[in-house]
């Protein structure tokens, strides 16, 4: 599915293939040096096989502009019962995950073009929130995602569960929404 951002801009989401696997390893890369550089919780290293396995389900999605460049990627999952437990169940939800900018973005609001894609790809799927996470600490992009007009539900500290992947347990998590 495309969804045309801002026509008059050039800007859509589509979903990830195979062949952009090393761009969206090159943003992770960038996005855990910056988190590095300002002292921010780390991202660990994602296998390629859960990235490879998001994108042919069709959840792993890249923000393009009009000239191809990837500016930002993104997963999404529809049901989170890790992090948000049995709400995950009872209020059907988009969830984000692993949101990566092209550092040469950084600062465009990146996050209200991906929010409006949400809403839109929510109510297609037939869900009642879009839903996403971040580290606890990181009170700076906390309040990034308020003023993006997420709701800030409060903070969750996470218990390691068996089959997830280790930067699960034990993580203090901040928790956002938006009611579509």
């Amino acid at each position: 599915m495309t969804i045309g951002i801002q026509p008059h801009t050039g800007l859509q989401i589509i979903n990830s293939t195979g062949d952009d696997l090393d761009r969206i390893f090159e943003l992770f890369d960038h996005a855990i040096a910056y988190q590095k550089r300002n002292g921010y919780e780390l991202w660990p290293r994602f296998s390629k096989t859960m990235i490879s396995d998001e994108i042919a389900a069709h959840r792993h999605w890249k923000l393009l502009d009009s000239t191809e460049t990837i500016v930002c990627v993104f997963s999404v999952m529809y049901a989170d019962p890790v992090i948000w437990g049995a709400q995950s169940d009872k209020e059907p939800a988009v969830y984000l995950h692993r949101i990566a900018v092209n550092p040469l973005f950084k600062g465009k609001k990146i996050m209200t073009l991906i929010k409006t894609w949400a809403l839109i790809h929510a109510k297609q799927k037939g869900k009642q929130f879009v839903r996403m996470d971040t580290w606890g600490n990181n009170i700076t992009l906390r309040k990034y995602y308020i003023d993006c007009g997420f709701e800030y539900l409060g903070q969750q500290q996470l218990h390691e569960v068996e089959g997830q992947p280790g930067h699960y347990g034990g993580s203090l998590l901040s928790l956002f929404q938006l009611k579509v």
